[in-house]
């Protein structure tokens, strides 16, 4: 089990708790269940209100899920990432810190998502 904290400054933090590796938990499911007010609006990775930034717990065991294609085209867009960030993205194996709530699955990990 991996135990995700949802902070922002409007908002006391809560810590739940997410089953990893179910391929179908993703943040925004995750908050919606656990009454957290992540915006959304599309919920298929393609409008970006539901942009987040997930940073790992331990950094050690940094374990987050790719980013998806849709993720990449919509976090260019916002400017949260480049194509050479893309690019380092697939050569290091390490996730992007901006995410869509709609599309990261939560992974074994503990992360702090703000939003």
């Amino acid at each position: 089990m991996a135990l995700v904290t949802f902070s922002n400054p409007d908002y006391k933090d809560k810590t739940v708790y997410a089953v990893a590796g179910s391929h179908t938990e993703t943040l925004l499911k995750l908050a919606k269940e656990n009454k957290i007010p992540v915006q959304f609006d599309c919920q298929d990775g393609e409008c970006g209100h539901c942009l987040v930034r997930v940073i790992s717990i331990d950094k050690k065991h940094r374990m987050g899920y790719f980013l998806t294609d849709k993720e990449q085209t919509v976090l260019k867009e916002l400017g949260k990432l480049t194509q050479d960030d893309i690019d380092q993205l697939h050569v290091t194996d390490m996730p992007s810190e901006w995410r869509l709530a709609c599309q990261m699955i939560v992974r074994d990990e503990d992360i702090l998502v703000e939003y």
